[in-house]
């Protein structure tokens, strides 16, 4: 099966091409086109921002594609910044400023009410209409301050239940791609397709 990439983000486009690669040997993922423009992510869930992103691609250039969205869930935020994760911060969708905007609005909130989960969804839309979706999602808690080097996004102060005290950024990228939202969520696709 041959996939086209719709992420323009190169490291979310890493984790799904590994992650898929293991789940299906056979796979061929191939890049986003670069002659591409940009697509809005207007939905206000993430199935219908991974939809439009799915459909916008395998329309451009005939062929099956796939694409996530995920959201950071934070409990004491009332689950913001959710399905505007990316750009929490302002429509830029600077990872540091969203990350600072987080780490502002808990900076007076105890650890035990630091509760919060990822969650990505996976669509894959092909070009005879069909559209084959999954979910995936990992619990954790927000940290006080970023740890580790590796990760993007919200991964410096993501403490995923499955790996306390590690923050995603601070874990290897197979042991994160084995406990993650969107890894869950690919082999639920793979399951699926």
């Amino acid at each position: 099966m041959r996939l086209v990439m719709a992420s323009a983000n190169p490291h979310k486009a890493i984790e799904i091409a590994a992650v898929l690669r293991e789940a299906m040997p056979d796979v061929q993922i191939v890049p986003r086109p670069p002659s591409l423009g940009d697509v809005t992510e207007d939905g206000e869930t993430l199935e219908v921002n991974a939809l439009i992103k799915a459909r916008f691609v395998c329309a451009a250039v005939g062929e099956p594609a796939i694409a996530d969205d995920t959201g950071l869930e934070v409990d004491a935020l009332g689950g913001a910044p959710g399905v505007h994760s990316a750009r929490y911060a302002g429509p830029q969708q600077d990872a540091a400023a969203n990350l600072a905007k987080l780490l502002a609005e808990l900076r007076d909130v105890p650890s035990h009410q630091r509760t919060a989960r990822f969650r990505t969804v996976v669509a894959v839309v092909f070009a005879d209409g069909r559209e084959v979706l999954a979910d995936g999602v990992v619990e954790g808690t927000i940290a006080t301050a970023p740890r580790g080097e590796g990760g993007f996004g919200y991964d410096p102060v993501f403490v995923p239940d499955e790996a306390t005290p590690s923050t995603f950024a601070e874990m290897a990228p197979e042991d994160k791609n084995s406990i993650s939202h969107r890894g869950r969520a690919l082999r639920a696709l793979a399951e699926r397709l």
